[in-house]
């Protein structure tokens, strides 16, 4: 099943007095690249939730947002020595300036570091209960990032089977379309020869051979095996329970050279070449639908 790199998720469990809060954003992106902002408290699980993260996601842009409320008012603890040495600061400097200014308390406690929550449990690894809240939120996240990321992927996967076999019918019509034209294309070039030697002699043998060399130049067979075994490949992939959205797009280029190739070989063969012109442009035209919807699969 093919999985979007696009996605959306929230989850909330309660562990009184915690609440954890999980926002998960995914984007396209070349490679996995994790963007995570965690709860001052829980910044201790930062490699862990990483490695849930890959575990379930294997290529994109995934922003991991954790929030943390707690019913309990915590504990403020004055940090003493950083107080003390700001003081001391203030005081040389006035005495080093000859200032006669007196440190403001309040502008001192709203310094960083000044005041810092104390008491029990508000760091994760002492208090069970956060950790199970804020394991619980982001497994249920993840499982429905994961969801939603299947639903898109199926919905990706039917457009871009429709478009592969609109891809493979097309190239089917531009074999028949070559088989049918060649006897014709070989008779004509034959008569254009002949008409532009005239009245001079030229062996058969030698005439049928330069015929068959400049018939040779345009035959689009094994562009055509290609395409259709890169088609066979595209669809077979659509299936799979890997990250398979790099082989897609892979393959997608691989068409699109055949395609230029049979393009090019397509215009001596006049009527029937025009044909099977306009069938290889709307092939190139299927061909980028594709890629563009081939960079949302992880």
């Amino acid at each position: 099943m093919l999985r979007s790199m696009t996605g959306f998720a929230q989850a909330q469990a309660e562990e009184p007095p915690f609440t954890v809060r999980v926002t998960l954003r995914a984007l396209n992106h070349r490679f996995l690249d994790l963007q995570l902002r965690l709860a001052a408290e829980l910044e201790a699980y930062e490699p862990r939730v990483r490695a849930w993260v890959r575990e379930r996601v294997r290529r994109g842009h995934v922003e991991v947002n954790v929030q943390l409320q707690s019913s309990e008012r915590p504990a403020l603890g004055v940090n003493r020595e950083l107080v003390r040495s700001y003081i001391e600061v203030f005081n040389a400097l006035c005495q080093e300036y000859k200032l006669t200014a007196q440190p403001d308390l309040s502008a001192i406690l709203r310094l960083p570091g000044a005041l810092q929550a104390s008491g029990p449990g508000l760091k994760s690894q002492e208090n069970p209960k956060l950790v199970a809240a804020f394991e619980r939120a982001v497994s249920q996240a993840l499982d429905a990032l994961d969801r939603m990321r299947c639903m898109e992927g199926e919905a990706l996967a039917q457009e871009l089977r429709a478009g592969a076999e609109r891809i493979r019918q097309a190239n089917e019509e531009i074999a028949a379309g070559e088989a049918q034209a060649r006897p014709a294309y070989f008779q004509r070039l034959q008569e254009r020869l002949r008409e532009l030697l005239g009245a001079t002699r030229l062996d058969e043998a030698r005439l049928a051979q330069e015929a068959a060399y400049l018939a040779d130049r345009s035959d689009i067979s094994e562009e055509v095996a290609r395409l259709r075994s890169h088609v066979e490949q595209f669809l077979g992939l659509l299936s799979s329970e890997a990250a398979v959205g790099k082989r897609l797009d892979f393959l997608l280029q691989e068409m699109n050279r055949e395609t230029n190739t049979l393009l090019a070989k397509s215009s001596p063969l006049e009527a029937a070449g025009l044909a099977m012109t306009q069938r290889a442009l709307g092939i190139k035209a299927e061909i980028e639908r594709l890629r563009e919807q081939v960079q949302n699969v992880e």
